[in-house]
């Protein structure tokens, strides 16, 4: 029944960074932990549980991966020829070419290593056995398999110097397939390589430090007082106690609920056809008289009087400003047929249903303070948010960057995840449905379809990030460690895994994305509308 004006909503999120990926996978190679490759593509679609009582996530880091402690860069007997090409979005081709002196060294470290491990009939553990039978035993190509794996591993960490400082966390991946590093190898005698790695973008303002004086209109939906709301709350839990009682001796009056089945349609004019209107159409809507400010203005006025079993057929036009855009201005006739009519048995107003309206509440009177309390909260938390919302998409319009498809990819997964658990909490899935759903091909259009809106969320998260180094911002160890316990807790609450080394860095970044919002706020012009 399209009597009402629907509702949006909205929803919140954050991001990590993806895994290093080589592709094709190289199974056979032992690398150094920094460049260790998975085979997953889309990794678990799972959203951390919230840590902080704001849900405030705004806050990304696009820095630099550390270089590994473990990754040592053994002398080479020559220089590797390497070939830096800037690719679109702060992406960076690293084409390496291995000279042969190097591939040599490496084939003959792999043939002493055989020599000491294998164990070829006829010779005794250790005893120096004949090249050409050694590599008769092992296998030519099992051989040329390990000679380019230690030549890619012993290489790698010197291809990686030049770029390591830029790279972004995890996001470095081997192009050239094994195969083809073979085939070189066994051809040339020489290896070549590709390495694809995506780098911290450089944010650009515009204008330059446009954002310390920003002009901000924050744009409110209608003004409710925290007082108005907070009687409408009493009233509606007032309202929730009653018992509903069949009328059979007089007509509808205001106060009542009703039971109706509406149909619509337009109205006869010269030159066209009376048409239903399905949108504005319902069987067995339920009526509050309460609620007349919610439906097509002129509707409960006209029924008023209406009694059980009686038809009423009357004209009414949709305002222009309907929500819904094709029922904007349209004459309709309604024929409303009244199947049930009902009124209200309330309780007695006294503090006997004090803890029915709010529990823990022992009087009528706490329950007006109770429910003052959380109005006025949730107003002032409604405009915080509006506040922040519009900071955030000004800040957005100020800054030009190019966005590594690491962050893309990585922030719709975030995403994808937080829809996916806002339909399981709102629908029970089979195992079927959440496999679909999970798919590779399911995230992988989602990412295309809302690309657009991922974008706009990295380029929030970027420019607050910016700021929060420029302006040289803190955040003490101690709201740290206060929000860190806080979100340990609900773990364990829970009973759930968590990782306290992920569960901080987190943290962190709410915080100091927090912290740069505060400080806008204090810089900036704000100004408050209502909308009508």
């Amino acid at each position: 029944m399209e009597l009402c004006n629907p509702s949006s909503c909205s929803s919140t999120s954050s991001f990590h960074f993806k895994s290093f990926i080589v592709s094709p996978p190289i199974s056979l190679i032992t690398l150094p932990n920094a460049f260790k490759p998975t085979t997953k593509q889309f990794p678990s679609l799972a959203v951390s549980r919230s840590h902080s009582s704001k849900q405030f996530s705004v806050f990304a880091r696009a820095s630099a991966a550390p270089p590994a402690a473990d990754t040592l860069k053994e002398p080479l007997p020559a220089d590797l020829v390497i070939q830096e090409t800037q690719e679109p979005n702060c992406r960076i081709r690293v084409s390496v070419e291995v000279p042969p002196v190097i591939c040599d060294d490496c084939y003959k470290r792999v043939i002493t290593e055989f020599m000491k491990k294998a164990k070829v009939p006829g010779f005794r553990p250790g005893k120096k056995v004949p090249e050409s039978i050694l590599i008769s035993y092992i296998g030519k190509e099992n051989v040329r398999k390990a000679a380019v794996e230690a030549i890619l591993k012993r290489t790698l960490p010197h291809a990686m110097e030049s770029i390591e400082s830029r790279a972004l966390k995890d996001s470095i991946r081997i192009t050239t397939t094994f195969a083809e590093m073979e085939k070189t190898y066994s051809s040339l005698n020489t290896l070549r390589y590709d390495i694809i790695v995506d780098v911290a973008p450089e944010i650009k303002w515009v204008p330059e430090d446009g954002y310390k004086n920003l002009k901000i209109v924050v744009e409110l939906d209608s003004e409710i007082e925290a007082k108005i709301a907070a009687e409408r709350e009493f009233k509606r839990r007032y309202k929730a106690l009653s018992i509903l009682r069949v009328v059979t001796d007089r007509g509808l009056q205001i106060g009542d609920v009703t039971v109706l089945d509406i149909s619509a349609t337009t109205v006869e004019q010269e030159g066209s056809e009376v048409k239903a209107v399905p949108a504005a159409e319902s069987k067995g809507f339920q009526f509050d008289t309460e609620d007349g400010d919610k439906v097509i203005p002129g509707f409960l006025d006209t029924i008023i009087g209406i009694q059980a079993g009686e038809t009423k057929s009357f004209p009414l036009v949709f305002p222009e400003s309907w929500k819904q855009e094709d029922l904007r201005g349209l004459p309709c006739q309604f024929t409303v047929e009244c199947k049930e009519l009902f009124y209200r048995e309330l309780p007695e107003m006294n503090d006997a249903i004090a803890e029915k309206l709010l529990p823990g509440c022992t009087t009528l009177e706490q329950v007006k303070e109770s429910l003052l309390e959380r109005c006025i909260e949730l107003e002032q938390t409604a405009k915080d948010q509006a506040t922040d919302n519009a900071i955030l998409d000004q800040l957005r319009q100020m800054v030009q960057v190019e966005i590594p498809q690491t962050l893309f990819e990585e922030q719709g997964r975030q995403l994808y995840g937080a829809r996916l658990l806002q339909i399981q909490s709102n629908m029970k899935l089979n195992e079927e449905q959440i496999a679909t759903l999970s798919s590779p091909k399911a995230v992988r259009e989602y990412l295309e379809n809302q690309r657009e809106n991922i974008e706009n969320i990295i380029k929030q998260n970027l420019a607050v990030g910016d700021i929060f180094k420029r302006e040289n911002l803190q955040v003490s160890t101690d709201e740290i460690v206060k929000e860190v316990e806080s979100s340990v807790a609900e773990f364990k609450k829970h009973k759930q895994d968590y990782n306290e080394e992920s569960i901080q860095e987190q943290v962190q970044e709410v915080l100091e994305g927090a912290k740069v919002l505060e400080w806008l706020k204090e810089q900036s012009d704000i100004k408050y509308v209502t909308s009508e």
